[in-house]
């Protein structure tokens, strides 16, 4: 690839790294990584809380399957299409900003959402929900890239994208209690408070890493030690996209998201109202029960980060590490398939625990990808791509999974669920190539 206009005198160095900076001094990164978490948690807990009442709303509101499968899929429209702009916008005013805006949007609009009585009014306020949503995991994914190197981010990636699994746990838990001791409206008031009292913390922590006040100069050493010093872009816009468009590792990125993500929204969504409807859990038992797979999720984001990190440390080139624990994680994600079929509910629920077990292991690996394959001021751009592409296919999978239920039962959604990440495995191993360098071009 050629180098972008104005680039020429700025290749890509690596700084040999001294034993102060072999040590990481400082850690200032972690506490950035775990406020990252937090961020998740809010965010998932906000998006949950829908999707956790909706036996109670449907009940209440006489909607079909079809009826919150449109609230759900509508969701995932705009929140497919903030990952894509998003990603841009991030890159345009970092992720200090642009966080901060997100995280007020979403969280005006869950509290007002309890206002809604209609499968339009839900479906509008989701809508916009997904717009602020849409921006938490381009700017982690970003800020991953800018403030942890190679070595240390699949494990920066497994904290905060494992907020997922304690936002939904806490919203399963939490939510059907205030629900049902206040109303479901109020539920979406204390949901939504929850994003400003993150604010906080994150305009307390996070600054730029050339320009924050409590980062040691090890620190900031160690961290450039792991990390090519990526040239400035001379491309912009249509051409940067285009350029991007034509690099088989972006096709990997954006199949290996695509085809696992549906995964993950069909147990998000649907769990509650399946637990509901074909198992007739009340409220109370969902509370009791529903947060589990959200913990074997959880587990599975540090087993993924963690074993990709071990093999890195020993040796073992970063994108075959990757890929080596994407192809591991497929298995455990098939024990979903005979869920739906099992009368024995703990033993079902157990199975679907695997499933999103390995799920979480091979997504804490495609939200690393970025990161590792490209210069960092492309890395939300891209994980934005693979995250609209994701967000449009998990719409389109979350509409079919309420026709289906409708009509026939929840077994071919269990059988899809088991086998897309399988396809997704096949595509990441076939396009995604390790590079010596990050690519110059974009």
């Amino acid at each position: 690839m050629t180098l972008g206009r104005g680039a020429i005198d700025e290749l890509p160095v690596r700084i040999a790294p001294t034993s102060s900076m072999r040590n990481g001094s400082g850690r200032v990164r972690w506490w950035i990584a775990w406020t990252l978490f937090f961020s998740t948690v809010t965010n998932y807990i906000s998006r949950q809380t829908f999707s956790v009442l909706s036996p109670m709303i449907a009940r209440e509101f006489h909607f079909t399957h079809t009826d919150l499968a449109k609230v759900f899929g509508t969701f995932q429209v705009s929140y497919a299409l903030t990952w894509l702009l998003g990603g841009i916008l991030l890159d345009a005013i970092g992720v200090q900003l642009g966080l901060a805006l997100a995280a007020i949007l979403w969280s005006v609009v869950n509290i007002f959402t309890g206002f809604a009585s209609s499968v339009f009014g839900f479906a509008a306020f989701r809508f916009m929900l997904g717009i602020g949503e849409g921006f938490n995991w381009p700017a982690a994914s970003k800020t991953v890239a800018e403030w942890f190197p190679s070595q240390e981010r699949s494990l920066a990636v497994a904290i905060f994208d494992s907020g997922s699994s304690v936002g939904g746990a806490l919203a399963a838990i939490g939510i059907p209690w205030i629900a049902l001791a206040l109303s479901w409206r109020w539920a979406f008031a204390f949901s939504g408070l929850l994003g400003f009292v993150w604010l906080v913390a994150w305009f307390r922590v996070y600054h730029p890493l050339d320009r924050h006040p409590r980062v040691t100069r090890d620190e900031a050493a160690y961290i450039r030690s792991g990390q090519e010093v990526a040239c400035k872009s001379g491309l912009r816009g249509l051409q940067r996209y285009l350029q991007l468009m034509k690099d088989p590792n972006v096709w990997g990125i954006v199949l290996g998201r695509s085809l696992t993500d549906p995964i993950w929204w069909f147990y998000v969504f649907w769990l509650p109202q399946y637990l509901s409807d074909a198992r007739g859990f009340s409220l109370r038992s969902i509370a009791l029960f529903a947060w589990i797979p959200f913990v074997a999720a959880d587990i599975g984001n540090f087993t993924g980060g963690w074993i990709s990190s071990y093999c890195i440390r020993r040796g073992v080139p970063v994108v075959r590490a990757r890929k080596a624990v994407c192809a591991v994680s497929v298995i455990p994600i098939l024990a979903g398939v005979p869920a739906a079929h099992l009368h024995n509910v703990y033993l079902a629920m157990a199975l679907i625990c695997v499933a999103l077990w390995g799920f979480a292991s091979w997504s804490t690996m495609g939200l690393t990808l970025p990161s590792d394959l490209f210069p960092q001021d492309v890395v939300a751009t891209v994980t934005g791509l693979s995250g609209f592409a994701a967000g449009l296919i998990g719409a389109a999978f979350t509409y079919a999974v309420g026709i289906l239920v409708d009509r026939f039962s929840y077994g071919p959604a269990f059988l899809a669920a088991g086998l897309l990440p399988v396809v997704a495995t096949i595509c990441v191993f076939a396009l995604i190539r390790p590079v010596k360098t990050k690519p110059l071009s974009y």
